[in-house]
């Protein structure tokens, strides 16, 4: 699923630009592109020769926020005769143009990765390349990674495959838009059967133990003379198209077990220890959890906008164990191949404009599946790959810009009380002094400190004092205190 920018404002970003500013100097983001660079993109469009299949004639779509311009994924849904569904699903090929070694490549593994900030994009390769030559853009003609997913009745995959092809686009839509189409009953075929084929691949998902946790993102507006914070949850539609991006990210993982070389997103489960906290927790939050019931059965039934199921998500989130790329070659398999949360083999794989590790995973799926070894540029990148993709600043940016919008929306509310619950606690006390609490109104987390004396308790409903919103502050920007 792609990130969404945190949406803001322009009277919200004049407040924050500055900071944002500096914190992208801070993290050393480059903002703009080498000529080097530049002129390596403009060179590899003019002059690599494309020599893939056609597969024009499919109608893809693609669905993506109105505003976007890198389209990494275009889909094609259909029934197949008999009984059961296709799914054609378009990769932009990035490989055809960043070729190992060239400046184009270079750059890319100094970026790692495309970031987001509320006022501009930090893109991975130039847009010369990722908004245009290689976009899956409306109308025009694009190479592509092709997988070709056949499906029974049931939605469970039997057999898939990734070629290189020619594709087109036939329309960029958004999620608002269609979800509204499915809603009303205008929609067409190819999108009603996104609906039957995401709900279907949910449901297999609960078989097989996976778990999907979408906790609302945060939106910054400026509105009757003020900036306002609000909660936004992920629309069906958005859940039915991420089911599709999982689905080929689940082949890609088999298809590269099987051949021998891969790169996988591999995740443990909890430990019985974390289980064994995460259950106090749920029955401190007087939230019914029988030791027979899967910890992925209980968060699926969980509502994000009540504060005890909020709080118990977030201490769940929290603990999670951390997701890392395991490396493999040669058929010497790894012991642990799962990720956690998906409950099956996976790895990144559909979005190389926006992530450097799919290009080469891209690349290991399309050879195993011609039965060709795999590319010796990849295989000489595998042993420093995991390193290179630990340098991502994605995580750090969100994160801190995220800090840096509550703290704008707060600036001049020092003093002011607000209704929140606990949703953390330090754990290491029994009567924790800091935590964090979550205000439905502005919709914001964040720290919380007590004196001795009272009491912290999670999932508690409290009255929170604010004592800083500082934009330039080296701590915690905004911090609350107990009543």
């Amino acid at each position: 699923m792609r990130r969404r920018p945190l949406h803001m404002s322009d009277e919200a970003l004049d407040a924050l630009g500055p900071a944002l500013v500096e914190l992208r100097a801070e993290l050393k983001i480059p903002l703009a592109f080498p000529k080097r660079v530049l002129k390596a993109a403009d060179k590899a469009v003019a002059e690599t020769p494309l020599h893939h299949k056609d597969a024009t004639h499919l109608p893809f779509f693609t669905i993506d926020p109105p505003t976007s311009k890198d389209l990494d994924q275009a889909m094609h849904l259909e029934r197949r005769p008999g009984g059961g569904f296709r799914v054609y699903y378009a990769i932009a090929d990035v490989a055809t143009y960043v070729r190992s070694g060239s400046p184009l490549d270079v750059e890319a593994r100094d970026r790692i990765e495309t970031l987001y900030f509320p006022d501009l994009k930090v893109p991975l390769h130039p847009p010369v390349l990722s908004e245009d030559a290689v976009s899956l853009l409306p109308g025009k003609d694009r190479p592509a990674l092709l997988w070709q997913h056949d499906l029974d009745a049931d939605g469970n995959v039997t057999e898939s495959s990734v070629s290189r092809a020619m594709v087109r686009s036939r329309a960029k839509l958004s999620y608002e838009g269609v979800q509204q189409a499915i809603e009303d009953g205008t929609a067409e075929e190819c999108l009603t059967l996104l609906r039957e084929i995401g709900e279907l691949r949910e449901t297999v998902e609960i078989e097989r133990g996976g778990l999907s946790v979408n906790l609302p993102d945060q939106e910054v507006t400026f509105r009757d003379g003020s900036f306002r914070l609000d909660y936004v949850a992920m629309l069906p539609v958005e859940g039915w198209n991420e089911q599709i991006s999982l689905m080929t990210g689940m082949a890609a993982a088999q298809i590269m077990i099987d051949s021998g070389t891969g790169i996988l997103r591999t995740q443990k489960e909890h430990t019985d220890q974390v289980v064994g906290r995460l259950h106090e927790i749920a029955k401190c939050l007087g939230i019914d959890w029988d030791l027979g019931v899967p910890y992925a059965t209980l968060v699926r039934d969980l509502d994000p906008t009540k504060r005890t199921h909020m709080a118990f998500l977030t201490e769940a989130t929290t603990n999670m164990p951390r997701a890392e790329y395991t490396i493999f070659r040669d058929h010497q398999t790894p012991e642990h191949t799962e990720h956690a949360t998906i409950a099956a083999p996976y790895t990144h794989c559909t979005a190389p404009l926006r992530r450097l590790v799919d290009r080469y995973t891209g690349e290991l799926c399309v050879a195993a599946c011609a039965d060709k070894p795999p590319p010796k540029w990849v295989l000489d990148a595998l042993h420093c790959l995991p390193c290179d993709l630990a340098r991502g600043k994605g995580g750090v940016a969100d994160r801190q810009t995220v800090d840096l919008a509550e703290a704008v929306v707060l600036m001049h509310r020092q003093g002011e009380v607000f209704d929140a619950a606990v949703i953390d606690t330090d754990a290491e006390r029994d009567d924790p002094l800091t935590g964090r609490v979550y205000l439905a109104d502005p919709a914001v987390l964040a720290k919380i400190t007590a004196n001795d004396g009272q009491k912290l308790r999670l999932g508690s409903s409290v009255r929170a004092r604010l004592e800083r919103a500082d934009l330039s502050s080296d701590g915690d920007k905004v911090l609350f205190s107990l009543t």
